[in-house]
Formats: structure tokens, C-alpha cells, sequence
């Protein structure tokens, strides 16, 4: 019987709610030694001096590291621009510079947390603190500071798109829509803060035992920073509590295998922990980026989009991370699943000193639908069209040209999935209308107003714009007479989503074995190929490929009594092409899913408080491997977007973090959720997709904002072009405050 579509109990379940799973900041060795990093604490100056004596002189300490100290010092997931710890001493230029209070300046190596926190504090820095950048505006002008002088400016990446005509198209156009939209940043709150363990092991390499999203990108980010062979180095992945984009960079890794190489070098063979705290993990990892979008869209009387003219700006923060890659995203959903002749759209990501922007579930997403999916609602209101009707008038299809002047790879199902919604939520079909059923009115009248909202939107499966996507596995098949156990090598991070359960259940379908006899090894680079990320809802599609591929041909081999059978296989994804410079013009991906939600809330007029009674989230996922986790995928993607678009206001001032605490920056409770909320999953098998499957856990958070808002403005009249929509903003907006 086939393991794919079935709900497995997920395999590491029995572990982790009996606490036996062990996350980094569960591992320990009685000879332990402790680090603890000393933090910039001011968003821009330079570090002209740091006096190490008293803390070294501190009984307990057995080493303290600075800049001088780090072989190579600087790193970076797209381009070395971070220092690993800031200071002079350094052959990298510019690496005595902190750009953002999370900057590192000097790391201490203790017998105690304690003892190493005490010598931190006795460490003298001596800084000669520079102007603020804190306006990507500002920043992005000629002749504005620069954070990085190595640079030519502080734009750390721009991207246009020239399809058709859109000056003479808004000429003709019966109507235009023109608004500017602001998404702020958000923290990723993952239950387990940064936390690692590094040691030598018993093949004499540096090895590094923490959270990461990509084992063999970390290898190669600290062999580099580290000055060693990437065989020198090995990255383990212990559990891991939750990821969501927040752990692609590195934080705590490479000053890890700093330290061990550097107590190796003074005979010392003693294990490193190190255990962030929350309000460290806070300013010291990236977040996700705050976005200004102003456009217009032009339509005609009866609702066909004609055009729409787009500029992004996105607050980068002190580093590059992932804002290149990021914006490119955003870049391409700012337009919606639309068929939209003519498109002009400028963006760009702009260094200031802040925290980071990165990596994000959704990853661009959901800014660019935030603005694309508030104006079409803003147009179906405008027209007197239903919003599902005006959505299902323009959207995209097989034979439908991008913004980017290419088609969408796979089914293209836009419009099954946005009837679906509407089928399974407020909507009735009238002829060949959709029409959206009255509401009912609130109990204790005047004082609430419900309201529905709709939104729909699509995400990228993978990496995209010219890498080649691949994946490696390993697949071995073992036993005489009858195949007695399969094991699988694949170095997929287990971040909470399930990819170790569906990557079990794909090889034992190749295989033709059930799911216990199959055992995984994962994400150790001394043990696995590399799989890419976990990110960009690629694990799924990816993993799956590769997997079948090395499973099936061990299984022909083993077929064949070539006993034990071992395979290892690379996948290719199939190609995608840079934008082009001047037009954009490119096929930057190979695969989307496409998602619906419908959503009603009651807004309290006299407090402004939201509650959001019901949301009915519909997707194509191709395939569900596991469909249990699939639906938990939803549900947790919602909620999170819930916590985005409602009560998450993180707050930067002056380049300082307000909110470093998880009682100042609010995270959606259980007293949250909505009281129903609706998974519904479509299948339509893709095309590449293993088993048809596609991946589809940023999906859920792509247009829940702006479907939350739609359903606000059908509420009280008002539309809100910002959020969150905590009370403070909802009451501003309807003039009591």
C-alpha cells in the first residue's frame, strides 16, 4: 500500500513531546566550557579600541576572542559583508565598523554562563560612534553616508520590469487606483533562541552543533570565516524549535568553532556551548524587512486591468542577507496572479542601521500581495464589482504572459482555486456572478461591525533567477532475500514543518516498503550531500525528487542482486533566467501554488479591537504527502500572518529595538485564533513535482494581511494601507483619537 497521501504520525513526534529530543541548548559534557558574545549595543560607530585585560584577568575566564583574532574576518549568506566579530586588528577593510546594536565585538570563553556574562561587562570598548542612517529614503540619495564605503552607494539591490505601454495605457484607462502601502518588520519568535555546541570529534574536525536551515551553507560560511579546509569543519543540526527564515543567516556558529580552534591552538581540548537569550536573539538575528510600496493601477469600466506602476523600496538593514533575493520576490508579486498588459515596476533594498532584513516565510510575498491584493479590492469597490468576480476577469492562465514576459510554469490553476474559495466561504454563484452573501448583523448593535474580506495570491517553489535547483540523497537498500531495512541519506533541516516524516514516506513509496523500515540520516554534513534549504517551500519538491530518483534506481539494482544497494542522486530542478536588466524580462521560476482566503472579522468601534471569527484558507498543494501536516501547515502559516497583520509591532528607534522582549513585541496567543478556521486542500498533481507534490508552507501567509484588511474596510468604511491594526491604529483611523 502506498505511503504517500496518508497522515503518518510524524517521526520525531514520540521524542519531542517527551522531551527526549535534544535541541542545541540540550546538549552538554561534564569538561563544558561556556561563551558568551558581547553585543555592539549602538547602531553605528567605529571600534577604535578594546581592552580585553580585566576580563581576562577574571578567575574562571579561559579565553577572550576579538577581531584580531578571527583568521577571515567577514561573512555572509550572498556576499561577505559582516565582520564576524567588529573590531580593529582585522585584515578586512572596513570590519572595525558596528552598523546595527546586534553587531558582535567580542566573545568570552568561561567555566560559567556567569562568569563569562561578568567578564563581558569588564571588557572596555572605546567607540567613536557615527551619524545614523536610518531612512532607506535618505540613505538611497547621492552622496549619502555609507554604511559599507567599499560600496559605490548604499542600494544594495535594484530590479525593474518594462512590459507594454503603461503611459498610454493609463491614458486610456476608465479608472486608476493610486496608494502607498507600508509593511512593517517582524520577528520571527521561534520557540528555541540561537543555541550551539562545537567540539573536535573523533576525525579531528571543527564541529558545530546548532539550528540552521542549511547544514552544508553553514559549513562552508565558518570553514571560510575560519580560514580551514571545508573538510576541517562539520555541521550537525540537532532538533531544531522553529526556523520560518530566521536561522539562513548564521548567529552563533562561526564564533563557536572560534573558540574551539582557538583553546585547540592553546592545547585546550574542552567543548563550547553558548545559549541566547531571548532578548539576544531579538536584536542579533534578522528580521523580516518593512516595505514601502507606492502604485497605480489602471482598469477599465468593467474591471480588466490595463496596468499597473509599481516602486518598492525595502529597508534593508546593516547587511545584505537575503534583501537581493527578497525584493526580486516581492518584485514579482507587487502585480498579483494578474494578466496585466502593461507593467512597469522599480524596486530596490537600502542599506540603513537597523537591525537585518531577510529571510521570511512568504519571502516577499506578502508585502508585494499586500499592495497588489489592496488594489484590486480597492478597484472591485470602486467598479461596484464583487471581488471575486474582479479577480477571476484578470486572472492568469496557461496562456498568459507574466510581468516578466514569460508564462507560468505547471497547471496555472488561479481560477479553480479562487472559486473553490469562494465556494467553501461567503460566496454564491448567481448566473455567472459570484455574489457575496449578506451578513448577518451583530449581536449589541452599533458598537460592532462585521465584515468579510478576500484575497488571493502565489508563491515560488525554489530557488529561482538562474540557480540551477538540486538536491542530493543517498539512498541504500539492505537485506538478503527480502529488503529488510532502507536507509536515507538527506540533509534536510527538521525546523518543525515535517520534512523528515514526508522525506521517510517518499522513500519508502519508491522503495516499496513501509515507512518502518525506513531510517533517516539527516542534516550532518559529515554524513549527508548537500540538500539546499529549507526555505522558498522548495524542501518538499526537492527532497522528493531526489529521493525518488535514488530510490528507484537502488531499488532496479537491488531487484537486480546487487545487494546491499547504494545510490546517491542528484535532482535538477528544471532551469530558470535572471531578470534582465533593462525589461526584466526572464523565467525566474520553474514552479507556484496558489492560495485563496476568505476572512470575517467583528471590529469593536469603541475599543478597536479586531476579532477575527473565521478564515477559510484554500490551496493547491499538487500532492498532499502528508496531509495532517499539511493542514497544520496552514494553520500555523494563518496564525502567524495573524500575528503579522494584528498585534506584531515591532519598533526601531533612533536604530535601537523597543520591543526586545516577548511582553513588549506580541505574539498571537491561543486567545487569537479565529473560531474556525477552514483548511481547504486542492490536488492537482504538478507536472515536476515528486508524486505531483508541491511545496506549500509559505503559501497560507501570502495574502492573509490584505484579505484581513478587506474585511476591516467592509466593516467600519475604512480602508488601512498600514498595519498592524492594533486598537491604537484602528481607532486613529476612524477619527476618535
Amino acid at each position: 500500500m502506498s505511503a504517500i497521501g496518508k497522515s503518518h504520525q510524524r517521526i520525531d513526534a514520540f521524542d519531542k513531546v517527551t522531551g527526549k529530543a535534544e535541541y542545541s541548548g540540550d546538549i552538554s559534557a561534564p569538561d563544558q566550557l561556556h561563551l558568551k558574545i558581547l553585543f555592539a549595543g549602538r547602531p553605528h560607530a567605529i571600534v577604535k579600541s578594546i581592552d580585553t585585560q580585566q576580563a581576562a584577568a577574571l578567575d574562571g575566564v579561559i579565553l577572550v576572542l576579538t577581531a584580531a583574532d578571527v583568521p577571515v574576518n567577514e561573512y555572509g549568506l550572498q556576499i561577505n559583508d559582516q565582520p564576524v566579530l567588529c573590531g580593529p586588528g582585522s585584515t578586512i577593510p572596513y570590519a572595525d565598523r558596528v552598523r546595527f546594536i546586534g553587531d558582535q565585538v567580542a566573545a568570552v570563553v568561561a567555566e560559567s554562563d556567569e562568569i563569562a556574562s561578568a567578564a563581558c561587562d569588564l571588557i572596555q570598548v572605546e567607540y567613536e560612534d557615527l551619524p545614523t542612517v536610518l531612512d532607506p529614503f535618505q540613505a538611497a540619495k547621492e552622496g549619502a553616508l555609507l554604511l559599507h564605503p567599499d560600496r559605490k552607494s548604499n542600494i544594495y539591490e535594484s530590479y525593474r520590469i518594462r512590459k507594454g505601454d503603461v503611459k498610454k495605457a493609463f491614458q486610456e484607462a476608465d479608472h486608476i487606483i493610486e496608494s502607498e502601502y507600508y509593511t512593517p518588520v517582524q520577528e520571527h519568535a521561534y520557540l528555541e533562541p540561537e543555541a550551539g555546541f562545537a567540539y573536535y570529534d573523533d576525525q579531528d574536525r571543527i564541529t558545530v552543533a546548532a539550528g540552521g536551515q542549511w547544514a552544508h551553507e553553514e559549513q562552508e560560511e565558518i570553514a571560510h570565516s575560519l580560514g580551514v579546509e571545508l573538510d576541517q569543519v562539520r555541521v550537525i543540526h540537532p532538533a531544531i524549535g522553529g526556523a520560518f527564515g530566521g536561522r539562513e543567516d548564521l548567529s552563533v556558529q562561526i564564533v563557536l568553532g572560534l573558540a574551539v580552534l582557538r583553546l585547540r591552538e592553546q592545547g585546550i581540548n574542552r567543548p563550547v556551548k553558548i545559549v541566547w537569550s531571548r532578548e539576544e536573539s531579538i536584536i542579533g538575528h534578522h528580521k523580516r524587512h518593512a516595505y514601502h510600496i507606492k502604485t497605480r493601477w489602471g482598469a477599465t469600466r468593467e474591471g480588466i486591468i490595463t496596468a499597473a506602476e509599481v516602486e518598492i523600496t525595502a529597508d534593508g538593514g546593516a547587511y545584505m542577507y537575503t534583501s537581493n533575493k527578497v525584493l526580486a520576490n516581492a518584485t514579482i508579486n507587487c502585480t498579483g496572479p494578474y494578466d496585466i498588459p502593461n507593467v512597469k515596476v522599480d524596486s530596490r533594498a537600502v542599506a540603513t542601521n537597523k537591525v537585518p532584513g531577510g529571510a521570511f516565510r512568504g519571502f516577499g510575498g506578502p508585502q508585494g500581495a499586500f499592495a497588489a491584493e489592496s488594489q484590486m479590492n480597492k478597484l472591485a469597490e470602486a467598479l461596484e464589482l464583487d471581488p471575486v468576480d474582479i479577480r477571476l476577469r484578470n486572472a492568469m492562465n496557461k496562456e498568459s504572459l507574466s510581468s516578466v514576459q514569460s508564462p507560468l510554469p505547471g497547471l496555472v490553476n488561479v481560477s479553480e482555486v479562487l472559486e473553490r474559495c469562494a465556494e467553501e466561504s461567503y460566496w454564491k454563484k448567481d448566473g455567472s456572478q459570484w455574489v457575496a452573501e449578506k451578513k448577518d448583523p451583530v449581536e449589541k448593535g452599533k458598537i460592532y461591525k462585521r465584515g468579510i474580506g478576500f484575497a488571493c495570491g502565489l508563491k515560488n517553489i525554489g530557488f529561482s533567477a538562474g540557480y540551477q535547483e538540486n538536491s542530493w540523497a543517498t539512498v541504500e537498500i539492505h537485506g538478503a532475500s527480502k529488503i529488510e531495512e532502507v536507509i536515507v541519506r538527506h540533509a534536510a533541516a527538521e525546523v518543525g514543518q515535517g520534512t523528515h516524516t514526508a522525506i521517510v514516506q517518499m522513500a519508502a513509496d519508491a522503495v516499496g516498503v513501509a515507512v518502518d523500515k525506513v531510517r533517516l540520516i539527516s542534516a550532518d554534513t559529515g554524513e549527508t550531500d548537500d540538500s539546499g534549504s529549507v526555505s522558498a517551500s522548495r524542501m518538499t519538491f526537492m527532497a522528493g525528487n531526489s529521493v525518488h530518483g535514488a530510490g528507484t534506481r537502488a531499488l532496479k539494482m537491488w531487484k537486480d542482486e546487487e545487494r546491499p544497494a547504494v545510490v546517491t542522486y542528484q535532482y535538477l530542478a528544471p532551469k530558470t533566467t535572471k531578470f534582465d536588466p533593462d525589461t526584466g524580462e526572464s523565467t525566474p521560476n520553474f514552479a507556484y501554488g496558489y492560495v485563496a482566503q476568505a476572512v470575517e472579522v467583528i471590529v469593536d468601534t469603541e475599543t478597536g479591537q479586531i476579532s477575527v471569527e473565521n478564515i477559510i484558507s484554500t490551496h493547491d498543494v499538487g500532492k498532499a504527502i502528508n496531509p495532517d501536516q499539511v493542514v497544520g501547515q496552514i494553520e500555523g502559516g494563518v496564525i502567524q500572518a495573524l500575528g503579522y497583520v494584528l498585534t506584531e509591532n515591532f519598533i526601531q528607534e533612533g536604530g535601537y529595538v523597543k520591543t526586545n522582549k516577548l511582553s513588549t513585541y506580541l505574539i498571537p496567543t491561543v486567545h487569537d485564533v479565529p473560531k474556525t478556521l477552514k483548511s481547504v486542500v486542492m490536488e492537482d498533481p504538478d507536472p515536476n513535482g515528486p508524486w505531483g507534490a508541491l511545496g506549500m508552507a509559505e503559501m497560507p501567509y501570502i495574502p492573509l494581511a490584505p484579505a484581513v484588511t478587506a474585511a476591516v474596510h467592509d466593516a467600519i468604511g475604512i480602508w488601512f494601507d498600514d498595519f498592524p491594526l492594533t486598537p491604537e491604529r484602528i481607532l486613529r483611523g476612524m477619527g476618535k483619537i
